[in-house]
């Protein structure tokens, strides 16, 4: 069980760093940057599991012992790549530039929330940034973006789609039906499986008896790589060669990203129920914060007054971020019945009005209650 984020972030330096070969095919500056929105991504993840156990949000879903795979691979796609998420990876959507106060926004679920608060937290999206919505449905996204690699090859456009999906997420039906429709095609798609060990609290082991999750391409005639999701460098490579591959006309790779999840599934979660804590301290000790930052500092390109600053930056935005999100007001009533129709319907513009005098109405009744008690 994980007491605290703090003992994770600043732990010792005192591991091995990962195989030089693999350390230096990515420059330094871009691995240090990798380190820092690692670092952002963590703070943000205790702040907010902070907020969800004061009750001021609903829930949080975080990427604690992730980070290495998620960043490490949206580090190494263009802006006009899709990008489509499982629901850990609302770094990569920061990382791309969307600002910090919107993504607040959505996590309470306020009236600057993009999608109005119809959507649970860290459910958020960006088509200015291709960043496909997210969808709690397993597996569902998988589909997604084999359609879109699919209009990308019909269109002539050279990008490709990125989604990220858990282990648990090969078992399901989107799984096969993507990876068959992009084998077949030849679409430019890459499939990133962040194989973190669990289902939920489900284990690999009891989740298939392949050898690998990569392994599993081979039978859609998908390339099927092994990664270790906790070297940046590693992950940043492969993702590169998949997507150069793709625009080469080559089809889809299927990346199993194996990396372990540190936290819960969710802030709904208890992962003391179905794991040791000898199983725990054994994958802490892989931390992808520690390895890279330890890469770094010995090749010079990072120190403790680097760290000490990126954290000291985070924190002073994400307090104002939140400051400025919980103060905000919820979404109107009338947010309900829009974007569904590109014009209203007559059977939703009646339910409106109802709605609107059932709630005048009792906002009458409650003033006129209040002033009974005045009295």
């Amino acid at each position: 069980m994980v007491d605290s984020l703090e003992s994770l972030r600043l732990a010792p330096l005192t591991l091995p760093p990962p195989t030089p070969a693999k350390a230096g095919t990515e420059s330094l500056e871009l691995l240090a940057n990798v380190l820092r929105w690692m670092l952002r991504s963590r703070f943000i993840d205790e702040r907010l599991e902070k907020l969800q156990r004061q009750g001021r949000i609903g829930f949080h879903v975080g990427a604690l012992g992730e980070e290495g795979a998620i960043l490490g691979a949206t580090a190494a796609l263009k802006a006009d790549d899709w990008l489509v998420p499982c629901y850990r990876e609302f770094a990569a959507l920061l990382y791309r530039g969307y600002p910090l106060e919107r993504y607040l926004d959505n996590v309470y679920g306020n009236c600057d929330d993009v999608v109005q608060g119809r959507q649970m937290p860290d459910h958020v999206t960006s088509r200015a940034l291709n960043y496909l919505s997210v969808s709690s449905p397993v597996g569902t996204q998988i589909t997604h973006a084999t359609g879109l690699a699919w209009a990308a090859k019909l269109k002539g456009e050279r990008r490709v789609a990125a989604v990220f999906f858990g282990d648990g997420a090969t078992s399901s039906n989107d799984f096969h039906a993507a990876l068959t429709i992009a084998g077949v095609h030849k679409l430019p798609t890459l499939f990133l499986c962040r194989n973190n060990h669990f289902a939920i609290s489900v284990p690999t082991s009891q989740q298939c008896a392949a050898t690998t999750f990569a392994a599993k391409g081979a039978g859609y005639g998908v390339l099927g790589l092994k990664v270790d999701g906790n070297d940046v460098a590693a992950v940043v490579a492969a993702v590169r060669e998949a997507r150069a591959r793709a625009l080469a006309g080559e089809g889809p790779t299927l990346l199993e990203l194996d990396t372990y999840r540190l936290g819960g599934h969710s802030t709904s979660d208890d992962p003391t129920r179905y794991r040791s804590q000898d199983e725990f301290e054994a994958f802490k000790a892989k931390d992808p914060v520690i390895r890279l930052r330890q890469t770094l500092v010995q090749a010079g390109a990072w120190s403790e007054a680097l760290e000490a600053d990126a954290l000291a930056q985070i924190k002073a935005e994400l307090s104002q971020a939140v400051s400025r999100a919980e103060a905000k007001a919820k979404p109107p009533l009338s947010s309900v019945f829009h974007d569904v129709y590109a014009e209203m319907p007559w059977h939703l513009r009646a339910q409106w009005r109802e709605a609107e005098a059932a709630c005048t109405a009792k906002d009458a009744s409650a003033a006129a209650e209040e002033g009974d008690q005045d009295v």
